[in-house]
């Protein structure tokens, strides 16, 4: 195995079944997508390879994706990195250095599900098993899902441990583009998740009924969407919630933009997170965050509030809290925007090229 000439000839191919859009794909799809553009920032060459054809189970998709991958040559670049379970059925062979990045555990996730959807990922999480124990190199966001890997994979160890990326630059530009500021009437708290039941959005709906009567103008908007809105709904409307939490769907990069800006604080009681890339995009926004001491968020937000984990009382504490205290809010958010520069796309994506070209020339 042959290392390319410096890091701009290096050519890599991205194997990916994550919907490829920030609704569905959520921050899976928002790092990878990311973590591309900044390598080929960087002069290299990237290749993503996606499923054409979209079955209505998503693990059925990514299973057809996978058989198809054995068909296609893998000549034509130096590395191939298969995300998550995807290039399970290709890693081990013969060819490029292949790399399991991995971002989310699939066996510690499915920890939070239920019925055909628990069923369904322990399908996935074997074939991401199968996939870190076959590939060259192991690369994950956090110590945390490195733990976890081992744990449950029976892998002897992570070769690297790489964050999600940030494009700040891009981020910028859209709150330039789409001003927005806090309302001085009210006090916004801003989420945004896919919903499902491990990010804990009936704890926040819990915390704010118990918070309406201290905080009169209190407003949570969340946004995002999932298999969780039924349940999540009754809850809103067992707690008489109608004028305090509004639910805002999915949004575009510009909207979402503008929502950052204009809350007080971001909030997600998540108790697994394999990363966390919102908390990057809440910090890079101005925004103190107040979340769950749990899984890779104290790797992610070590100045931000944390709460114990799955406690209504304590995150109407924190909350309360920060709403009490603009000293308190304001010195929270100036600690994330200083520490989210260490995550912005070129500085993640160069030393991914390092850890890359590190294998490459060890022909491991």
């Amino acid at each position: 195995m042959q290392a390319p000439e410096g890091r701009t000839g290096m050519k890599l191919r991205f194997l990916t079944s994550t919907p490829l859009n920030f609704a569905q794909g959520s921050g899976t799809f928002a790092g990878i997508a990311t973590l591309a553009a900044a390598l080929r920032g960087l002069g290299a060459k990237v290749e993503l390879l996606a499923p054409g054809v979209r079955l209505p189970v998503y693990t059925l998709t990514r299973l057809v994706f996978n058989e198809q991958l054995r068909h296609r040559p893998p000549e034509g670049c130096d590395v191939v990195v298969g995300f998550d379970m995807d290039g399970y059925r290709i890693a081990g062979r013969r060819g490029p250095l292949h790399i399991a990045s991995i971002k989310g555990v699939i066996a510690d996730e499915l920890r939070f599900e239920r019925g055909l959807t628990r069923l369904t990922m322990r399908v996935q999480a074997a074939c991401e098993r199968a996939h870190v124990r076959q590939a060259d190199a192991v690369f994950t966001t956090s110590h945390y899902a490195a733990r976890r890997l081992q744990q449950l994979y029976g892998i002897t160890a992570v070769d690297a441990v790489i964050p999600e990326p940030i494009d700040l630059a891009r981020w910028r530009e859209r709150f330039a583009r789409n001003p927005a500021a806090p309302d001085p009437r009210k006090f916004t708290v801003l989420s945004v998740c896919r919903f499902y039941p491990r990010k804990r959005l009936d704890v926040l709906l819990e915390a704010a009924a118990r918070l309406r009567d201290e905080v009169r103008r209190l407003e949570v908007r969340i946004v995002g969407g999932g298999p969780q809105w039924p349940r999540l709904r009754r809850i809103w409307r067992r707690l008489r919630l109608e004028d305090t939490v509004v639910w805002l769907g999915d949004l575009s990069e510009n909207e979402l933009a503008r929502e950052y800006q204009r809350a007080d604080v971001f909030c997600l009681p998540s108790v697994q997170e394999g990363f966390g890339i919102v908390f990057l995009e809440a910090m890079a926004a101005g925004k103190p965050v107040i979340a769950a001491r749990a899984a890779a968020v104290p790797e992610v937000v070590p100045h931000g509030v944390l709460v114990e984990p799955d406690n209504v009382a304590a995150l109407a504490e924190g909350l309360g809290r920060l709403y009490a205290d603009s000293q308190l809010r304001e010195k929270v958010a100036e600690e994330g925007v200083q520490w989210v520069q260490r995550f912005d796309a070129p500085k993640v994506a160069r030393r991914f090229l390092q850890e890359v070209e590190t294998r490459l020339r060890s022909g491991t």
